[in-house]
């Protein structure tokens, strides 16, 4: 029933309603009978008969325990019978595609007020269109894959692949001629890596780590070496079906052999005529439970080669359990024996780490940005939680040590965000080979810098929400998540310590010859 037709009532009427059997209380003006859902509180009866529920406004108690998103439940929404004579809601829930306007809530773009050089109408325009189909679309399949680690339904997929969603997480470029991107808000020739970073700042919103990845990365990180380096007859082969959500992609690089250690890989391709035999294994594979293909890096007797082999009778895999949701598709996959033909190899033998690092840049650039989404999420929920929190009968961010670490979240996320927009505005402005020989340090140094930032943030908000940051569900829910899974930003696409090291060995080799003090 709509609020404007429900019931008014008084103070003084609902406080009449206060006991067993006979229980009202008020939350933020709406008036809720709880007294058949009391016996089936999840924390107990007891706490809804306390002197300061029943019968009472409990807003405040209500939202020291649940979140806003409990009212929206159908379950809990029919409890409502009124509202408050002459009061008015205060607490409602955004509209799709709107911005918060908690402070750092938004890059600084986004903020009413607020300026960058980096940002034009046509972003604005694609922003707002792309987080209204993120909340509409994709954020109820988020939370449900995340909690049930099932793959995404084909039907979101097909949502996804009729905005040419994948297809734009690769940049600009020739691969976007001839597609409508986001119903034609931006045109292929005016996508720009500021559209991609959106993207990918955008899908990390939901507080769902293993979904992120489950949202066909798999084809973000193990299409480019097709479309750099593949046949003309292997890209129209391949990656229309793709592009279409038909069909699915991983990258296979990573063995229990060689993580970081590309060049160590032990899966093993031989020459039969005009085929390639591969045997060996691969393990924490993106998408790998679902893929149809696999961009697989190998050794040969004349060094490494990039294969992309189909999903046959000798490619098999199995789930590898990790701390995030199943829903990423992790994989240990398997070739025995698998036939691939000579077609299908990505660029020549003895280029197979050429093939394969020149996509590392991009698949770097993309990790730090969606830990970077995630990251603003968490400054965001905490910056909510000690507003509202009370403690010692003051709100939590009286504290002056929680004051402290709120300095230190939103200056990491800030100094992420300047970052990361200078990059991608250098990105904007280079052509591949400048970008490979100018950004490869920068863009390591980066991911480590934002991983490495997201890590201290997750710790930081964990202490603010205290037990609440280590409970699956609940108010803490996205603390715990983003507790859980920070790592993950620090190992895939290149492990932190790795990545400094190339940084700083980038760096010397640019030196001057004159350089002195």
């Amino acid at each position: 029933m709509s609020s404007q037709f429900m019931r008014q009532f008084t103070f003084d009427e609902v406080t009449q309603h206060n006991k067993e059997g006979d229980l009202w209380i008020i939350i933020d003006s709406k008036v809720y009978d709880i007294s058949r859902f009391a016996d089936l509180h999840p924390g107990g009866s007891n706490v809804l008969y306390a002197p300061g529920v029943a019968g009472k406004d409990a807003t405040n108690l209500f939202f020291g325990l649940h979140r806003h998103e409990v009212l929206l439940r159908p379950q809990y929404a029919r409890l409502k019978i009124g509202t408050i004579r002459g009061q008015s809601e205060l607490i409602k829930p955004p509209a799709p595609g709107a911005l918060s306007l908690v402070p750092y809530a938004e890059p600084t773009w986004l903020s009413p007020g607020f300026y960058s050089p980096y940002y034009n109408v046509n972003h604005q325009r694609f922003h707002k269109a792309v987080r209204t189909f993120f909340a509409q679309e994709v954020y109820p399949e988020a939370i449900r894959c995340e909690e049930n680690g099932k793959r995404i339904s084909q039907q979101v997929v097909d949502k996804l692949s009729k905005m040419n969603f994948l297809a734009m997480r690769l940049g600009p470029g020739k691969h976007l001629k001839g597609l409508v991107l986001m119903d034609g808000i931006v045109t292929p020739e005016s996508f720009d890596y500021f559209h991609e970073l959106i993207l990918n700042l955008e899908l990390a919103h939901f507080g769902t780590r293993g979904f992120v990845d489950g949202l066909l990365n798999g084809g973000v990180i193990a299409l480019p070496p097709v479309l750099n380096f593949g046949s003309p007859d292997i890209q129209a082969q391949y990656v229309p079906d793709i592009f279409a959500g038909r069909k699915y992609i991983a990258l296979a690089i990573t063995e229990a052999f060689a993580g970081s250690d590309v060049a160590g890989v032990q899966t093993i391709a031989v020459r039969d005529g005009d085929e390639w035999v591969v045997t060996g294994t691969k393990k924490w594979i993106t998408n790998g439970t679902f893929a149809d293909y696999f961009t697989t890096l190998c050794q040969t007797d004349q060094g490494p080669l990039v294969l992309l082999i189909p999903r046959s009778a000798s490619v098999s895999t199995k789930p590898v359990r990790t701390s995030y949701s199943s829903t990423a598709g992790t994989a240990y996959v398997t070739f025995d024996g698998a036939r691939v033909p000579v077609s299908h190899m990505l660029g020549k033998v003895g280029q197979g780490l050429q093939v394969i690092l020149s996509n590392f840049n991009h698949e770097r650039w993309m990790v730090a940005a969606t830990s970077l989404g995630a990251q603003r999420v968490v400054v965001e929920e905490c910056l909510k939680w000690t507003n509202q929190r009370i403690a010692f009968k003051k709100p939590l961010h009286s504290q002056a040590v929680i004051r402290a670490k709120l300095a230190l979240m939103i200056e990491r996320v800030e100094a992420c965000q300047a970052w990361i927009e200078n990059i991608t505005h250098q990105m904007n402005n280079m052509n591949y080979a400048e970008q490979s020989d100018k950004l490869a340090g920068p863009i390591a140094l980066l991911k480590k810098f934002i991983s490495r930032a997201g890590r201290e943030t997750a710790e930081d908000a964990t202490l603010m929400f205290g037990g609440r940051g280590i409970t699956m569900g609940g108010m803490g829910k996205i603390i715990e998540n983003y507790h859980r899974t920070s790592p993950f930003d620090a190992i895939l696409a290149g492990a932190e310590d790795v990545l400094g090291d190339l940084g700083v060995r980038q760096a010397i080799r640019k030196m001057p010859k004159d350089a002195r003090l």
